[in-house]
Protein backbone atom coordinates (compact mmCIF):
# COMPACT_ATOMS: atom_id res chain seq x y z
CA UNK A 1 0.00 0.00 0.00
CA UNK A 2 2.64 2.65 1.06
CA UNK A 3 4.55 2.29 -2.56
CA UNK A 4 1.25 2.50 -4.58
CA UNK A 5 0.91 5.44 -2.01
CA UNK A 6 4.41 7.46 -2.75
CA UNK A 7 3.70 6.10 -6.20
CA UNK A 8 0.53 7.87 -6.45
CA UNK A 9 0.70 11.16 -4.23
CA UNK A 10 3.90 11.36 -7.42
CA UNK A 11 2.10 10.87 -9.78
CA UNK A 12 -0.85 13.56 -8.77
CA UNK A 13 1.91 16.56 -7.45
CA UNK A 14 3.96 16.35 -10.50
CA UNK A 15 0.69 16.41 -12.97
CA UNK A 16 -0.02 19.47 -14.84
CA UNK A 17 -3.44 19.90 -12.52
CA UNK A 18 -2.07 18.88 -9.10
CA UNK A 19 -4.12 16.21 -7.54
CA UNK A 20 -4.24 13.59 -4.67
CA UNK A 21 -6.76 10.49 -4.44
CA UNK A 22 -9.17 10.86 -1.99
CA UNK A 23 -9.57 7.20 -1.01
CA UNK A 24 -5.89 8.04 0.79
CA UNK A 25 -8.17 9.93 3.61
CA UNK A 26 -8.85 7.18 5.18
CA UNK A 27 -5.68 6.92 7.36
CA UNK A 28 -6.77 5.52 11.26
CA UNK A 29 -6.49 9.49 11.87
CA UNK A 30 -8.87 10.85 8.60
CA UNK A 31 -11.15 7.64 9.35
CA UNK A 32 -11.44 9.67 12.82
CA UNK A 33 -11.98 13.14 11.65
CA UNK A 34 -14.66 11.61 8.93
CA UNK A 35 -16.67 10.32 11.83
CA UNK A 36 -16.71 13.84 12.89
CA UNK A 37 -18.24 14.99 9.69
CA UNK A 38 -20.39 12.32 9.60
CA UNK A 39 -22.11 13.86 12.99
CA UNK A 40 -22.52 17.38 11.91
CA UNK A 41 -25.88 18.62 11.44
CA UNK A 42 -25.48 20.01 7.75
CA UNK A 43 -24.15 16.59 6.75
CA UNK A 44 -27.38 15.25 5.46
CA UNK A 45 -25.99 11.73 3.72
CA UNK A 46 -25.41 10.32 7.28
CA UNK A 47 -28.65 11.03 8.86
CA UNK A 48 -31.10 9.96 5.48
CA UNK A 49 -29.20 6.67 4.88
CA UNK A 50 -29.40 6.00 8.56
CA UNK A 51 -33.38 6.34 7.97
CA UNK A 52 -33.37 4.20 5.15
CA UNK A 53 -31.60 1.63 7.02
CA UNK A 54 -33.91 2.13 9.80
CA UNK A 55 -37.67 2.10 8.58
CA UNK A 56 -36.95 -0.07 5.61
CA UNK A 57 -34.85 -2.63 6.71
CA UNK A 58 -37.78 -5.17 6.29
CA UNK A 59 -38.33 -4.12 2.36
CA UNK A 60 -34.96 -3.85 1.91
CA UNK A 61 -34.15 -7.98 3.05
CA UNK A 62 -37.58 -9.06 1.41
CA UNK A 63 -36.66 -7.55 -1.81
CA UNK A 64 -33.25 -10.00 -2.08
CA UNK A 65 -35.84 -12.63 -2.20
CA UNK A 66 -33.14 -14.85 -1.02
CA UNK A 67 -34.15 -18.08 -0.07
CA UNK A 68 -31.40 -19.52 1.80
CA UNK A 69 -28.26 -18.35 3.89
CA UNK A 70 -26.31 -15.57 2.75
CA UNK A 71 -23.18 -13.19 2.84
CA UNK A 72 -23.74 -9.12 3.70
CA UNK A 73 -20.30 -8.08 2.26
CA UNK A 74 -19.48 -4.45 2.93
CA UNK A 75 -17.02 -2.60 1.31
CA UNK A 76 -15.51 0.09 3.07
CA UNK A 77 -17.67 -0.51 6.44
CA UNK A 78 -16.00 2.10 8.68
CA UNK A 79 -17.43 2.23 11.76
CA UNK A 80 -20.89 0.72 10.76
CA UNK A 81 -22.76 3.14 12.13
CA UNK A 82 -25.58 2.72 9.68
CA UNK A 83 -24.99 -0.94 8.65
CA UNK A 84 -26.12 -1.66 12.71
CA UNK A 85 -29.73 -1.08 11.73
CA UNK A 86 -30.07 -4.15 8.67
CA UNK A 87 -27.89 -6.23 11.26
CA UNK A 88 -30.19 -5.85 13.96
CA UNK A 89 -33.30 -6.24 11.97
CA UNK A 90 -31.54 -9.69 10.58
CA UNK A 91 -30.83 -11.46 13.97
CA UNK A 92 -33.96 -10.22 15.50
CA UNK A 93 -35.86 -11.97 13.41
CA UNK A 94 -33.28 -14.77 13.36
CA UNK A 95 -32.09 -14.63 9.30
CA UNK A 96 -29.23 -17.44 8.79
CA UNK A 97 -26.77 -14.55 7.55
CA UNK A 98 -22.93 -14.68 7.84
CA UNK A 99 -21.69 -10.51 7.82
CA UNK A 100 -18.47 -9.73 6.11
CA UNK A 101 -16.88 -6.23 6.86
CA UNK A 102 -13.78 -5.61 4.49
CA UNK A 103 -12.27 -1.88 5.37
CA UNK A 104 -8.51 -0.57 4.87
CA UNK A 105 -8.06 0.87 8.06
CA UNK A 106 -7.37 -2.39 10.71
CA UNK A 107 -8.35 0.33 13.87
CA UNK A 108 -12.21 0.77 12.25
CA UNK A 109 -12.46 -2.96 11.53
CA UNK A 110 -11.11 -3.51 15.14
CA UNK A 111 -13.61 -0.57 16.73
CA UNK A 112 -16.84 -2.24 14.59
CA UNK A 113 -16.01 -6.00 15.40
CA UNK A 114 -16.00 -5.22 18.89
CA UNK A 115 -18.79 -3.40 19.22
CA UNK A 116 -20.60 -5.40 17.14
CA UNK A 117 -19.34 -8.40 19.76
CA UNK A 118 -21.31 -6.54 22.19
CA UNK A 119 -24.31 -5.78 20.57
CA UNK A 120 -25.09 -8.37 18.55
CA UNK A 121 -23.24 -11.30 20.24
CA UNK A 122 -25.07 -14.19 18.19
CA UNK A 123 -24.04 -12.25 14.95
CA UNK A 124 -21.32 -14.21 12.47
CA UNK A 125 -18.98 -11.75 11.56
CA UNK A 126 -15.65 -12.65 9.81
CA UNK A 127 -13.96 -8.76 9.20
CA UNK A 128 -11.35 -8.49 6.49
CA UNK A 129 -8.81 -5.91 6.66
CA UNK A 130 -7.69 -5.15 3.03
CA UNK A 131 -8.52 -4.21 -0.47
CA UNK A 132 -12.12 -5.11 -1.55
CA UNK A 133 -10.75 -6.74 -4.89
CA UNK A 134 -8.56 -8.99 -3.50
CA UNK A 135 -11.06 -10.21 -0.75
CA UNK A 136 -13.92 -10.62 -3.18
CA UNK A 137 -12.03 -12.65 -5.57
CA UNK A 138 -13.55 -15.45 -3.14
CA UNK A 139 -17.36 -14.50 -3.19
CA UNK A 140 -17.49 -16.58 -6.98
CA UNK A 141 -16.80 -19.44 -5.46
CA UNK A 142 -19.17 -18.79 -2.50
CA UNK A 143 -21.82 -21.57 -1.98
CA UNK A 144 -24.13 -18.53 -0.42
CA UNK A 145 -25.68 -15.46 -2.86
CA UNK A 146 -23.94 -12.12 -1.31
CA UNK A 147 -25.76 -8.92 -0.78
CA UNK A 148 -22.81 -6.34 -1.45
CA UNK A 149 -22.92 -3.29 0.33
CA UNK A 150 -21.49 -0.12 -0.86
CA UNK A 151 -23.15 2.69 1.64
CA UNK A 152 -22.24 6.62 2.15
CA UNK A 153 -22.06 7.51 -1.36
CA UNK A 154 -19.18 6.64 -1.93
CA UNK A 155 -19.46 5.78 -5.89
CA UNK A 156 -19.68 9.75 -5.97
CA UNK A 157 -16.40 9.94 -5.21
CA UNK A 158 -15.43 8.48 -8.71
CA UNK A 159 -14.95 10.04 -12.28
CA UNK A 160 -17.88 8.58 -14.60
CA UNK A 161 -15.45 6.00 -16.58
CA UNK A 162 -13.38 5.16 -12.99
CA UNK A 163 -17.22 4.77 -11.27
CA UNK A 164 -18.06 2.94 -14.30
CA UNK A 165 -15.45 0.34 -14.14
CA UNK A 166 -15.65 0.28 -10.21
CA UNK A 167 -18.95 -1.24 -10.76
CA UNK A 168 -17.81 -3.52 -13.52
CA UNK A 169 -15.58 -4.93 -11.34
CA UNK A 170 -17.94 -5.32 -8.36
CA UNK A 171 -20.02 -6.90 -11.35
CA UNK A 172 -17.31 -9.86 -12.67
CA UNK A 173 -16.90 -10.53 -8.61
CA UNK A 174 -20.54 -11.30 -8.00
CA UNK A 175 -22.57 -14.62 -9.34
CA UNK A 176 -25.57 -14.27 -11.31
CA UNK A 177 -28.58 -13.49 -9.00
CA UNK A 178 -26.53 -11.54 -6.23
CA UNK A 179 -27.62 -8.20 -5.25
CA UNK A 180 -25.48 -4.93 -4.54
CA UNK A 181 -26.90 -1.90 -2.50
CA UNK A 182 -25.42 0.82 -3.71
CA UNK A 183 -25.52 4.18 -1.32
CA UNK A 184 -26.28 7.20 -4.13
CA UNK A 185 -26.78 10.75 -3.29
CA UNK A 186 -29.10 12.25 -5.51
CA UNK A 187 -29.33 15.82 -6.85
CA UNK A 188 -31.29 18.75 -4.41
CA UNK A 189 -31.25 21.98 -3.51
CA UNK A 190 -27.95 23.40 -3.87
CA UNK A 191 -27.68 25.45 -1.40
CA UNK A 192 -28.56 22.39 1.04
CA UNK A 193 -25.18 20.56 -0.97
CA UNK A 194 -23.10 23.92 -0.27
CA UNK A 195 -23.68 23.58 3.49
CA UNK A 196 -23.06 19.89 3.55
CA UNK A 197 -19.59 20.34 2.18
CA UNK A 198 -18.12 23.53 3.18
CA UNK A 199 -18.73 23.35 6.67
CA UNK A 200 -18.07 26.37 9.01
CA UNK A 201 -16.81 24.52 11.87
CA UNK A 202 -13.72 23.65 9.76
CA UNK A 203 -13.98 19.94 10.31
CA UNK A 204 -13.88 19.16 6.75
CA UNK A 205 -10.49 21.21 6.38
CA UNK A 206 -8.91 19.31 9.24
CA UNK A 207 -10.13 15.98 7.24
CA UNK A 208 -8.25 17.41 3.80
CA UNK A 209 -5.47 18.82 5.47
CA UNK A 210 -4.57 15.48 6.88
CA UNK A 211 -3.96 14.21 3.74
CA UNK A 212 -0.86 16.08 4.03
CA UNK A 213 0.28 15.54 7.01
CA UNK A 214 -0.07 11.71 5.97
CA UNK A 215 2.30 12.75 3.12
CA UNK A 216 4.55 14.22 5.60
CA UNK A 217 4.94 11.13 8.15
CA UNK A 218 4.84 8.34 5.56
CA UNK A 219 6.93 10.09 2.81
CA UNK A 220 8.97 12.51 4.77
CA UNK A 221 7.69 15.69 3.22
CA UNK A 222 7.46 19.08 4.87
CA UNK A 223 4.36 20.72 3.83
CA UNK A 224 3.69 23.21 6.36
CA UNK A 225 -0.05 22.67 6.85
CA UNK A 226 -0.76 26.85 7.98
CA UNK A 227 0.65 27.82 4.31
CA UNK A 228 -2.77 25.63 2.66
CA UNK A 229 -6.62 26.33 3.20
CA UNK A 230 -9.47 24.74 1.96
CA UNK A 231 -12.23 24.99 -0.90
CA UNK A 232 -15.49 23.51 -2.04
CA UNK A 233 -18.04 24.28 -4.49
CA UNK A 234 -21.07 22.34 -6.13
CA UNK A 235 -22.05 22.67 -9.83
CA UNK A 236 -25.39 21.64 -9.83
CA UNK A 237 -25.93 21.24 -13.79
CA UNK A 238 -23.27 18.46 -13.42
CA UNK A 239 -23.85 17.31 -9.93
CA UNK A 240 -20.10 17.68 -9.04
CA UNK A 241 -18.82 18.58 -5.88
CA UNK A 242 -15.22 19.55 -5.93
CA UNK A 243 -12.80 19.96 -3.25
CA UNK A 244 -9.38 21.17 -3.27
CA UNK A 245 -6.07 22.81 -1.04
CA UNK A 246 -5.11 26.02 -2.18
CA UNK A 247 -1.84 26.97 -1.78
CA UNK A 248 -1.47 30.25 0.09
CA UNK A 249 2.38 31.22 -1.15
CA UNK A 250 4.54 30.61 -3.56
CA UNK A 251 6.64 27.88 -1.85
CA UNK A 252 8.76 24.28 -2.51
CA UNK A 253 7.83 21.28 -0.38
CA UNK A 254 10.15 18.13 -0.23
CA UNK A 255 9.01 14.70 -0.39
CA UNK A 256 12.57 13.31 1.14
CA UNK A 257 11.88 9.36 0.68
CA UNK A 258 10.83 10.28 -3.34
CA UNK A 259 14.10 12.62 -3.48
CA UNK A 260 11.69 15.20 -5.00
CA UNK A 261 10.79 18.53 -4.75
CA UNK A 262 7.62 20.30 -5.64
CA UNK A 263 7.04 23.53 -6.70
CA UNK A 264 3.37 25.32 -5.94
CA UNK A 265 2.23 28.59 -7.27
CA UNK A 266 0.59 31.07 -5.15
CA UNK A 267 -3.01 30.25 -5.18
CA UNK A 268 -2.22 26.79 -6.68
CA UNK A 269 -4.83 24.30 -5.91
CA UNK A 270 -4.33 20.10 -5.04
CA UNK A 271 -7.68 18.91 -5.90
CA UNK A 272 -8.65 16.11 -3.44
CA UNK A 273 -12.03 14.70 -3.55
CA UNK A 274 -15.45 14.83 -6.30
CA UNK A 275 -18.68 13.75 -4.82
CA UNK A 276 -21.22 13.70 -7.66
CA UNK A 277 -24.85 13.68 -6.82
CA UNK A 278 -27.05 11.71 -9.42
CA UNK A 279 -30.78 12.60 -10.97
CA UNK A 280 -32.77 9.00 -10.65
CA UNK A 281 -32.95 8.01 -14.52
CA UNK A 282 -29.16 8.36 -13.94
CA UNK A 283 -29.02 5.32 -11.66
CA UNK A 284 -31.06 2.92 -14.11
CA UNK A 285 -28.37 3.89 -16.99
CA UNK A 286 -25.64 3.33 -15.16
CA UNK A 287 -26.94 0.30 -13.67
CA UNK A 288 -28.03 -1.19 -17.07
CA UNK A 289 -24.27 -0.17 -18.66
CA UNK A 290 -22.48 -1.74 -16.12
CA UNK A 291 -24.26 -5.55 -16.14
CA UNK A 292 -27.08 -4.62 -13.34
CA UNK A 293 -30.68 -4.21 -12.76
CA UNK A 294 -32.28 -2.04 -10.36
CA UNK A 295 -34.79 -3.99 -8.13
CA UNK A 296 -35.82 -0.92 -5.92
CA UNK A 297 -34.93 2.38 -5.23
CA UNK A 298 -34.85 2.78 -1.10
CA UNK A 299 -35.47 6.86 -0.33
CA UNK A 300 -35.52 9.04 2.79
CA UNK A 301 -38.27 10.84 3.50
CA UNK A 302 -36.86 14.13 1.79
CA UNK A 303 -35.35 12.18 -1.35
CA UNK A 304 -32.04 13.41 -0.49
CA UNK A 305 -30.65 10.00 -0.53
CA UNK A 306 -31.17 6.62 -1.72
CA UNK A 307 -30.04 2.75 -1.47
CA UNK A 308 -30.51 1.73 -4.52
CA UNK A 309 -30.91 -2.23 -4.92
CA UNK A 310 -29.30 -4.03 -7.81
CA UNK A 311 -29.19 -7.46 -9.25
CA UNK A 312 -26.23 -8.67 -11.01
CA UNK A 313 -27.90 -10.11 -14.81
CA UNK A 314 -26.75 -13.29 -16.80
Amino acid sequence: MKNTFAQDVLKGLTAENKYLESKYFYDNNGSRIFQEIMNMPDYYPTNAEFEILSMQSKQIIEALEFSRPFNIIELGAGDGFKTFKLLEYLVSNNVDFHYIPIDISQEAIDILTKRLKEKLPSLKIHPQVGDYFEILKNNRESDYPSLLLFLGGNIGNYLEDKARELLQLFNRSMKVGDKLLIGIDLKKNPLVIHKAYSDDHGITKRFNLNLLIRINRELEADFKIDDFDFYSYYNPSTGNVKSYLVSLRRQTVTLKKLNTSINFEHNELIWTELSKKYAVDEIFTFAKETGFVVNSNFMDCKHYFTDSLWEKQA
